[in-house]
């Protein structure tokens, strides 16, 4: 697909403003955030005073460092309306995560914060390629996950026709594309997969299908998985980013022209990158943890939040904004293998340099005799699953190869006829570290 770079009187001027534009407007809502904060939650009130700073002392962009850190067990404790700013009556709308590691994490939005959020996803879509009479599929979950109505909202606003499909039904997915043919599809990027593997299945080429545009978050994914996806179903492939701490999706969203990274919509989030270790705020180009701060927020705003998401700052390209660069993983979700500190998203850029090879794997990490073992569960790819004995074994020995010269770790490479691996309805489990089990 084509699209030619937006002329400026498509964008919103703030879009094209100058940097100096941009900082002039993020101190004035970083100043109102910060108070609003501090006047409103007493959490912040706590926080602020015991690290001996007050919103008065925000007088720059970088002054916002003397602050303290928002953790998600903040969340947690403040649990389940103690972080909101406004009375109860004044909050629209309740979102919470899934809370499988504790208590969920709870965020409520006024009107104005549920109107902002859909005018960010209707840029974010714009961006992306989408245009007024699109349809939508939207394929991301509905409920308390921010993802399903996120994406809704914004598609509505930005004049799209929304087919709020949801996750999981996978049959009815394919039947509902191929009847409606919607040019764009919003999913997790792993559950796309499990659409394309359907259509396939179901003897549809997807390159044939209406789709044109996909737009893929809630999980981080790599290059070769966007390489992937375009291949087998000829669409662009774009990252949109968000969290639901901050809002949801929205936060960031590629451009189609470009593809570099999601652009961060300033004007309503401030952002930073950390050392994870230290908290030191890092200079632009230096990967670190994401740090976020909402400028704009008001039933519930987030004052430098660490989001565990590992990433780099980078300068603006298709848009007056900075990208992030693609998550490489999360803090949390680093593996730590014999000493070897080990991302998921290493080993899936390895397995899809394999074309014999899946997207759809897992990874297994055990503890025998005092010592940690990796397993690596990958499914052969359809054309490929009735390779002789010596061509697969061929196979097993590149991947542990790859892994062990490119990530650092011995692992054991267990290949899976296709359809073998569980698939996921929404964001993908790839790691069972039951070490601790």
């Amino acid at each position: 697909m084509t699209v030619k770079t937006p002329a400026s009187g498509d964008l919103e001027p703030i879009e094209t403003a100058s940097r100096d534009e941009i900082a002039a407007l993020q101190l004035q809502r970083l100043q109102w955030s910060v108070n609003h904060a501090y006047e409103n939650v007493p959490h912040y009130r706590k926080s602020f005073d015991a690290a001996g700073v007050h919103p008065s002392d925000l007088k720059s962009l970088s002054d916002l460092r003397k602050f303290p850190f928002l953790y998600k067990d903040d969340f947690r404790a403040n649990y389940p309306f103690g972080l909101f700013a406004v009375p109860k009556e004044r909050i629209v709308r309740v979102h919470a995560s899934s809370g499988t590691t504790g208590k969920p994490t709870v965020v409520g939005y006024t009107r104005t914060d549920i109107d902002n959020w859909a005018l960010l996803m209707a840029r974010s879509i714009r961006a992306a390629g989408g245009r007024p009479g699109d349809m939508a599929h939207v394929a991301y979950g509905y409920g308390l996950f921010t993802g399903g109505l996120g994406a809704h909202y914004g598609a509505e606003r930005l004049g799209c026709t929304v087919v709020p499909m949801s996750g999981g039904q996978t049959e009815k997915q394919i039947q509902l594309i191929m009847d409606f043919k919607p040019t764009i599809v919003m999913a997790t990027p792993s559950y796309f997969l499990n659409i394309l593997d359907e259509l396939e299945r179901e003897g549809v080429d997807p390159r044939n299908t209406s789709m044109r545009v996909g737009i893929f978050g809630a999980e981080p994914w790599t290059e070769a998985m966007r390489a992937e996806i375009e291949r087998r179903s000829g669409i662009d492939a774009i990252d949109l980013y968000g969290l639901s701490e901050v809002m949801g999706p929205g936060v960031a969203c590629e451009c189609i022209e470009t593809k570099d990274g999601p652009t961060l919509w300033e004007d309503h989030f401030y952002a930073e990158v950390i050392d994870p270790r230290t908290g030191e705020v890092l200079p632009d180009g230096e990967e670190g943890e994401l740090v976020f701060t909402t400028l704009t927020k008001e039933g519930q705003p987030v004052i430098r939040y660490r989001t565990r998401d590992l990433t780099r700052l980078l300068p603006p390209t298709s848009r007056a904004f900075r990208r992030i660069a693609k998550i490489t993983g999360r803090s949390d979700d680093m593996l730590i293998i014999r000493g070897v500190n080990v991302f998921p998203t290493q080993i899936e850029e390895l397995i899809l340099k394999q074309p014999e090879l899946s997207p759809h794997y897992e990874i297994e990490v055990r503890r025998e005799t005092h010592m940690d073992e990796v397993e690596v569960r990958v499914e052969l790819s359809p054309q490929h699953a009735a390779m002789p004995e010596p061509h697969l074994e061929a196979v097993v020995k590149h991947l542990q190869h790859s892994i062990k010269t490119f990530a650092g770790i011995s692992t054991r490479v267990r290949l899976m006829e296709p359809g073998a691996l569980t698939r996921s309805m929404g964001k993908a489990k790839r790691v069972f570290d039951k070490r601790h089990l």
